[in-house]
């Protein structure tokens, strides 16, 4: 079972249908993947009234038991249950770090060619994370292989080094990615939460990116009826273009 795109790439046409805008990346009676936009809540948040991406979908494709998340702001692989014997399944395999996951991100800094950060995390103020202090009761265990990918030269208009990496969380914890890749210096290019606000300029003062540029690429996980399921997502347009400005310099 797989659909989508090879890691690392631009966007290219999905394998399946689209839900109501939200492209469909893999879809069978067991489960939905969908290829998540940026900036859409996965569930509904508090105090609010915007409707969330599973309410829109389950409009399409009926009722769905969420698996995991991905922040606001974080675009791909999203993968949703049909039904309750298999949301248990993979909830089962989530709680154990079963599945393997790479998300691609465009991070400030100049990484190594690959390093692991163990670095417990906890929760901070207003909704954030936060490395744990040592003896931190609240603080729980965390892992991130970073993989660099292609380092970008300093420009004028860039003010510092930019790289892309990918990034292969070892656990699902909250922000995880982004806490760590704070934590070792090379925050994303754009994070208003651990990092710079943003947006990331363009040579000509435009806006080349908005909002986190992280991106959950690929999944892997056993399925609920047996095999493995492999689901990849295509660069969203806004991270290729970041990445090919870059690359043009």
């Amino acid at each position: 079972m797989n659909a989508g795109a090879r890691v690392p790439g631009p966007p290219s046409p999905r394998e399946a249908g689209l839900g109501r805008g939200v492209p469909v990346l893999h879809e069978d009676p067991h489960v939905l993947a969908v290829d998540k936009p940026a900036g859409r809540l996965v569930i509904p948040g508090r105090g609010t009234d915007e409707r969330s991406l599973r309410e829109e979908l389950e409009a399409e494709h009926g009722r769905l038991w969420v698996v995991h998340r991905l922040d606001r702001g974080t675009s791909g692989v999203l993968l949703f249950a049909r039904t309750a014997e298999a949301h248990r399944t993979l909830n089962l395999a989530f709680d154990r770090g079963e599945p393997r996951k790479t998300y691609v991100a465009l991070v400030r800094g100049l990484p190594p060619p690959e390093r692991r950060i163990d670095l417990p995390i906890a929760p901070a103020r207003r909704g954030k994370m936060r490395p744990a202090r040592p003896g931190d009761p609240r603080g729980k265990a965390a892992a991130t292989v970073v993989r660099l990918l292609e380092p970008f030269p300093v420009r004028a208009w860039t003010g510092a080094p930019l790289a892309l990496v990918e990034a292969l969380p070892e656990t699902g914890r909250t922000h995880q990615i982004r806490v760590h890749l704070a934590a070792v210096s090379l925050p994303l290019a754009v994070d208003p939460d651990y990092g710079q606000a943003g947006p990331l300029l363009g040579p000509d003062g435009a806006p080349l990116i908005a909002r986190t540029p992280l991106h959950a690429a690929r999944l892997e996980v056993v399925h609920p009826a047996g095999g493995t399921l492999v689901v990849e997502a295509p660069w969203p347009a806004d991270l290729a273009a970041a990445v090919e400005a870059l690359r043009r310099g």
